[in-house]
């Protein structure tokens, strides 16, 4: 695994824990059912975890993390949740210690565009699934990203956070390569999809907006664009500034483009 560009700031996590099986893995939902055992490499803050968990019990899920610290904040959600059908590991997606054909379903969302070698994950996530079992991806496309109105702070944001991403040695437009990745693994049954978040109305746009003008200014993007040279603290200032306004706008629209990907084993 590469660097993780978010980091793990509160700011993130807030982020992160707005994610559900509905809104980040509806492409794979009805795929899914009772008594499977899955796999959801990077579960991060664990909310799409427990709910993949609810959708496939009393089958087990296994919640897979680069580190313990990361896997600590899983583990917190899934025992304020009260679930007892998960199981947590730490490991590194281009060398999963699980033995061949252990899953039905392998998931992962918004890991790709992270790690080092993303043909090879999706390698080791084919052979960890069983015959005729589902490798399920998704990842957004920076490149991708549409706002409106026009903002000169928010193109530099998209060109500041491509430039951190890359330096990282991630992909920020994953999304758009997935099918491609997973030819290139060896997959043959693929099916290739895209879908979309929208924030337009108050109260996502405020949300959005102010957690992206806390991050750009105190999670480990900011450390890093600093540190690199690629930003000075006045710029990130900027940024978050137009992070501000757009979201104060009431004509502002955001849509954020996801490529997504389910593979048979």
């Amino acid at each position: 695994m590469t660097t993780y560009t978010h980091g793990h700031h509160e700011s993130v996590l807030r982020s992160h824990r707005w994610r559900t099986a509905e809104n980040s893995a509806a492409y794979l939902l009805p795929r899914l059912t009772s008594g499977v055992a899955l796999l959801d490499i990077g579960a991060g803050p664990g909310t799409i975890t427990a709910d993949l968990a609810r959708r496939v019990a009393p089958g087990r899920v296994t919640a897979l993390e680069i580190s313990a610290d990361a896997l600590a904040i899983t583990r917190a959600e899934i025992e304020k949740q009260g679930l007892t059908t998960v199981d947590l590991a730490v490991g590194d997606v281009h060398a999963l210690d699980f033995p061949d054909d252990s899953f039905d379903v392998v998931h992962a969302h918004q890991v790709l565009q992270h790690v080092a070698d993303p043909v090879a994950a999706l390698r080791e996530m084919r052979r960890v699934v069983r015959p005729g079992g589902l490798v399920a991806v998704r990842d957004s496309d920076y490149a991708a990203f549409t706002w409106f109105p026009e903002s000169p702070g928010l193109d530099e944001w998209l060109a500041l956070y491509r430039s951190v991403a890359t330096t990282n040695g991630g992909e920020p437009e994953a999304g758009r390569k997935l099918l491609s990745w997973a030819h290139a693994a060896g997959f043959t049954d693929v099916k290739a999809t895209s879908s979309t978040w929208c924030f337009a109305t108050p109260e996502d746009r405020a949300w959005w907006g102010g957690m992206w003008a806390e991050r750009i200014t105190n999670s480990d993007i900011a450390r890093k664009a600093v540190s690199t040279g690629a930003a000075t603290e006045a710029d990130l200032q900027e940024i978050a500034a137009a992070w501000t306004a757009w979201a104060e706008n009431p004509d502002g629209w955001l849509s954020i483009l996801h490529g997504e990907l389910l593979a048979t084993g």
